[in-house]
């Protein structure tokens, strides 16, 4: 049973698409990137503290990297404070002159969207927000994220920081993403960095004395009425508001080992953001399956051979190096098919493989060809079709130098005897 909205409800099967009354929104799978539904996903928004998500990122990262650790103690800086101060933002109460460890501050910022703790971490790394901003956009143009701006590390509006908003930005801007670029953003952080759902998924946590509440009310397990809004699987990943964004949230859940990676932006309202984000799940849910369309060793019918120049054989058989697989949507398996593509700088002029041929050589890919109505592509950049290696079944030896003259003389004589026909044909 899915819970949504403020009480429970059975969960039902959607028809072929799903009707979002949010303005924007995507569904993705969270293993190849392959979008399942798209509603306006380009359109660039504020996606307040799903901003929060790159932040999450290059803490990570430097931790990875050992440029920080876990246990790393900062002190919080008067510009944090003054965040943390403001009832208007309901922060954890951070307290000047106490030190703080990376676990914690990141926990506040992971499950309580805490706006101090994410600058405070923003500017351990960087020495300054306006130096991590700066990272934060180059890390989005490595990612390829298609849309995006980051001109601070919470997702505030940088009318909200006064004086503080960092060096290089508007006093008045604020982030933007589109939903694409929150999926792809999204997907790097639980793909890269899988721990970040250790975090994202509890319902509460402890923070110097307090318990800090989750935003993400679809987690399982919420406290009081919140769990009505519990969805099966889901451990993140970041809800956003503000006046100007509206409610935001990039959600990702896991069912029978699929994970699916949701945004919605500008929904309703917190409620609503939730319950907009179930129906893209249930839609991914109930009408995809993972399959294996095709297995290793797959050849295709009349194209299984490849001719060889001065070799031992005059063939080699190809193959699909791996099995191919993707989540199919219901009943579409018969629109997926396998189009063959052949390196041409493994052929001679002829189109032919030069001897010798090694077992398992690569001659190209096997990409699978979608021929059904809905094809949302990739959020990959790189990725905007699924292929395997193409490779050969066996080898083939080149041909010892006297079968070789051989070839060559009979070569030379079937030209003469054409030449021959040719011309006698010409005397008459």
């Amino acid at each position: 049973m899915t819970m949504t909205g403020a009480f429970a409800i059975p969960k039902h099967t959607y028809a072929a698409t799903v009707d979002l009354e949010a303005k924007s929104a995507i569904l993705v799978d969270a293993e190849t990137g392959k979008v399942l539904f798209d509603k306006e996903a380009d359109l660039t928004l504020p996606p307040a503290s799903m901003t929060k998500m790159m932040t999450e990122y290059l803490v990570l990262e430097a931790i990875k990297e050992g440029s920080i650790s876990w246990d790393t103690t900062t002190q919080i800086s008067e510009y944090a404070y003054e965040i943390s101060a403001n009832p208007e933002f309901s922060g954890v109460g951070l307290k000047m002159d106490k030190d703080y460890t990376v676990r914690e501050l990141y926990t506040a910022m992971a499950v309580n969207s805490d706006n101090a703790t994410t600058i405070t971490l923003a500017e351990l790394i960087a020495g300054s927000e306006s130096e991590f901003v700066k990272m934060m956009n180059e890390k989005a143009k490595e990612m390829g994220l298609p849309d995006y701006e980051f001109v601070n590390s919470t997702g505030l509006n940088n009318s909200h920081l006064g004086d503080n908003y960092p060096e290089g930005t508007e006093p008045d801007a604020t982030n933007m993403l589109s939903a694409r670029a929150a999926a792809l953003l999204g997907y790097h952080l639980i793909n890269d960095y899988p721990e970040a759902l250790e975090f994202s998924s509890k319902p509460t946590a402890e923070f110097d004395g307090q318990t800090v509440t989750n935003w993400n009310w679809m987690i399982p397990n919420m406290p009081g009425h919140l769990a009505a809004f519990g969805y099966e699987g889901v451990d993140g990943l970041k809800t956003g508001y503000t006046e100007l964004a509206g409610n935001t949230f990039t959600g990702t859940a896991e069912q029978d080992g699929q994970r699916l990676i949701a945004v919605v932006m500008k929904a309703d309202s917190r409620e609503s953001r939730f319950r907009q984000t179930a129906k893209l799940f249930d839609y991914g849910f109930q009408h995809f399956e993972r399959k294996q369309l095709f297995d290793a060793g797959y050849q295709l019918k009349d194209e299984s051979k490849l001719e060889v120049a001065k070799g031992k054989e005059e063939t080699v058989e190809i193959e699909t190096k791996e099995a191919v697989q993707t989540l199919v949507k219901n009943g579409e398996e018969e629109q997926y098919s396998i189009q063959y593509n052949i390196n041409k700088d493994q052929l001679n002029e002829d189109g032919k493989l030069e001897a010798p041929v090694e077992k398992g050589q690569k001659i190209g890919t096997a990409e699978v060809v979608y021929s059904g109505e809905e094809s949302y592509g990739n959020i990959l950049p790189d990725r905007n079709s699924t292929t395997v290696d193409l490779v050969t079944t066996s080898s083939v030896e080149k041909s010892n130098w006297f079968m070789l003259m051989l070839g060559g003389i009979g070569d030379f004589f079937a030209d003469v005897f054409t030449g021959a026909v040719d011309m006698v044909k010409g005397w008459f």
